[in-house]
C-alpha cells in the first residue's frame, strides 16, 4: 500500500472507503510495526513506525484530537485514555504496544449515551473551564466509576472524597481546582448507586 492513509473494511478486503469511514480504519505507512487494535468500538488497522507514542498515533493518524498532549512526561494527565479499561497515558506508550487491545478515547467515552451522567455533572458542578485537561480527567473518572459503582450501578467498593481526590490526583487542571470535578464524580457515583437500588 501507499503512504497514503487508505481505509477499507476491517477484515481487508472489499472496495476501499474514504479515509475515516467504513467499519475499519486502515493506514499504512513504508516502514514500522503492524498493529490490530480496537478505537472506540471500530477495529483499527495499521503501519506506525516503532518509537509513535500512542497520543500522536490517535491525533495524527486517527483524527481523535480529544487527547490532548500537556506535558508528553506523563505527568499532567491530560492525554489519559483507557487501554483494556485501565487509563494509561498516552504520551507514554506506544502505539505498537495497543495490538490486539482495546483503547477507549474521550470520544468514545462520551459516545452516545456513554457516561452522560457524568458529563452533565461535570458541566452542572462547573468542572470545567477551558477543558484542556477534561478529557484526561472524564477517562480517570470512568474507570473510577466503573470500578467502584460498577456497569450495572452495583456498589463495588468504597467511594468517598478521599478517594476521588487521590484517583484524580494524576491529573492536573489550572483552572478549576477540583473542588466541582470531585463533587461532580461523587454526584455521578451517588446517582447511579440509587439507579440501581430502583432496579
Amino acid at each position: 500500500m501507499s503512504s497514503d492513509q487508505t481505509a477499507g473494511t476491517d477484515d481487508r478486503t472489499g472496495p476501499a472507503a474514504e479515509p475515516g469511514t467504513g467499519p475499519g480504519i486502515g493506514l499504512d505507512s513504508e516502514f514500522g510495526t503492524e498493529i490490530d487494535c480496537t478505537v472506540n468500538d471500530r477495529r483499527v488497522y495499521a503501519t506506525v513506525p516503532d518509537r509513535l507514542n500512542l497520543a500522536d498515533f490517535l491525533r495524527d493518524r486517527l483524527g481523535l484530537t480529544g487527547t490532548h498532549l500537556g506535558c508528553e512526561h506523563g505527568v499532567c494527565g491530560a492525554c489519559t485514555v483507557l487501554v483494556d479499561g485501565r487509563s494509561v497515558r498516552s504520551c507514554l506508550m506506544l502505539a505498537v504496544q495497543v495490538h490486539g487491545r482495546t483503547v477507549t478515547t474521550v470520544e468514545g467515552l462520551t459516545a452516545g449515551d456513554r457516561n452522560a451522567d457524568l458529563c452533565a455533572a461535570m458541566t452542572r458542578e462547573h468542572g470545567l473551564q477551558c477543558g484542556f485537561c477534561t478529557p484526561g480527567f472524564l477517562a480517570t473518572a470512568a474507570e473510577l466509576l466503573q470500578e467502584t459503582v460498577g456497569a450495572a450501578g452495583r456498589p463495588m467498593g468504597t467511594l468517598d472524597e478521599r478517594v476521588v481526590r487521590e484517583c484524580l490526583s494524576g491529573n492536573v487542571c489550572r483552572c478549576t481546582g477540583y473542588t466541582g470535578i470531585v463533587r461532580a464524580v461523587m454526584q455521578t457515583a451517588a446517582m447511579r448507586a440509587a439507579q440501581a437500588e430502583v432496579t
